[in-house]
């Protein structure tokens, strides 16, 4: 059976982690990605989670530690596109993912923006490591949804190939405007 966004997302990141990179879950939400790749990429390497919601941070800190995850992990409050006010000037970044659009059971009022995402991308692109992905799960089914996936598919469009391989994949014949992914591959 094919994978639905998220999944195909976390078959995308296995492939190339490893228990010494460094990641960042952009969207931290509910901690689901967070315990993913921190449970991948342990036990010496770091994870990386922004969320700009207190609530977002508590449930992935109780996750984490349920699951003895929390040492993997540094939560950072704060949105995405000030990534680089918490990496080393020279860090390399092996992948990145991120959900957007609005927090589950959260304030569906706060949701990722077009220019706040760009901002991000613009500054992991600088950290990618050769080979690193970065994994964005657009769910654009709310206002503001469809502005962002445009923004998406022009930001993807336009990026060298000779530097990148972009991926998009989605589901055509479904309703209630299913989750697209794309992956960008730094070659």
């Amino acid at each position: 059976m094919l994978q639905n966004a998220l999944q195909f997302s976390h078959f995308l990141l296995k492939e190339i982690l490893t228990d010494y990179d460094h990641v960042i879950d952009a969207t931290m939400g509910n901690g689901h990605d967070t315990s993913f790749l921190a449970q991948t990429v342990m036990p010496h390497g770091k994870v990386y989670a922004f969320d700009v919601q207190k609530q977002a941070i508590l449930k992935t800190k109780e996750r984490l530690i349920k699951h003895g995850l929390y040492e993997q992990v540094e939560l950072i409050l704060d949105g995405h596109e000030h990534l680089n006010n918490y990496l080393a000037k020279n860090e390399s970044i092996k992948a990145a993912i991120f959900n957007l659009g609005y927090l589950p059971k959260g304030d569906k009022s706060l949701i990722t923006l077009p220019t706040t995402t760009t901002q991000a991308l613009d500054a992991l692109l600088q950290h990618l490591a050769d080979k690193g992905r970065i994994l964005l799960v657009s769910y654009y089914g709310h206002s503001g949804g469809e502005e962002e996936l445009k923004m998406l598919n022009d930001y993807c469009r336009n990026l060298p190939q000779k530097q990148y391989n972009v991926l998009c994949y989605h589901f055509i014949n479904q309703k209630n405007q299913p989750p697209i992914l794309f992956c960008i591959e730094k070659k």
